[in-house]
């Protein structure tokens, strides 16, 4: 996968993110230091999406 970027407002990606796939919660889209892959890697595998789909999703963001 290539490297997600959590750059920008991280809070507004995470608002968009909830909206478009109601199946997430707030709990999440949280994660312990050095952790932000496992994290990504969650919400990925929740929504139903490939790496490459996720990828792009948030870079769309």
């Amino acid at each position: 996968m290539n490297k997600i970027e959590l750059k920008g407002n991280w809070n507004e990606k995470k608002g968009k993110l909830k909206q478009a796939y109601a199946i997430l919660t707030d709990d999440d889209f949280l994660f312990d230091e050095g952790k932000k892959d496992e994290m990504l890697g969650r919400i990925q595998i929740k929504i139903g999406k490939t790496k490459e789909e996720f990828s792009k999703i948030m870079e769309e963001l």
